[in-house]
C-alpha cells in the first residue's frame, strides 16, 4: 500500500512526537532512580509506557521505509 504525501507527513510528525515522549520518559526514569530509594511501581509503569512507545515508533518507521526486496 502506497502512502500519500499527506499521510507520510502526518506519520513523520507523529514519529517526532513519539520520540520526544520516549526521551522524556527516559529522563524521568533516570531522575527517579538516581537519588536513593525510588518508587519501583512508578518506574515499572514508566518503563512499560516507554516500551509501548518504542513499539509504535518501530511500526511507524516500518510504514515510512520502503520495502526492501532481499
Amino acid at each position: 500500500m502506497q502512502l500519500s504525501e499527506d499521510e507520510k507527513t502526518a506519520l513523520k510528525v507523529k514519529l517526532i512526537e513519539l520520540r520526544d515522549r520516549h526521551r522524556e520518559l527516559d529522563e524521568q526514569i533516570r531522575k527517579l532512580t538516581e537519588d536513593g530509594p525510588f518508587d519501583q511501581i512508578e518506574v515499572q509503569r514508566l518503563k512499560k509506557e516507554k516500551l509501548q512507545l518504542k513499539d509504535e515508533i518501530t511500526e511507524i518507521e516500518s510504514q515510512l521505509l520502503p520495502d526492501i526486496i532481499a
